[in-house]
């Protein structure tokens, strides 16, 4: 990846942050909504945003719906914040790494407790 590419990837994060933080008010964007990680194509042309939820399987799903409704407002958004001449189609991903993470520690602290060990 190139260091163009990475300046573009965290400024699409953070405004894409912003906005769904600050200018989205959908009621079906709910729980704990995080911008994890940008991936643009090397043409710059497109953008998979990477979204944590911290919620239910249903706040999930319905804050993923939400998201992938607003991609022509967030894009029309950010072309007026970014100053590239051109603005990726945006894709919304479900970033589960999260919840992968605490399951991982979960199953090393029973393991440990089984043994008697302290983690």
């Amino acid at each position: 990846m190139t260091e163009r590419t990475e300046r573009i990837n965290s400024l699409i994060r953070e405004e894409l942050s912003t906005l769904v933080r600050e200018e989205l008010h959908d009621p079906r964007v709910v729980g704990l909504v995080t911008i994890t990680q940008i991936d643009t194509s090397p043409d710059l042309r497109h953008a998979i945003a990477f979204v944590s939820v911290l919620g239910t399987e249903e706040e999930r799903d319905s804050t993923m719906r939400a998201l992938q409704h607003a991609r022509p407002f967030l894009r029309r958004e950010l072309a007026r914040r970014m100053t590239s001449k051109n603005t990726p189609d945006l894709d919304f991903r479900l970033d589960t790494s999260m919840e992968r993470a605490q399951e991982l520690t979960e199953i090393m602290r029973r393991n440990a407790a089984e043994r008697g060990e302290k983690l």
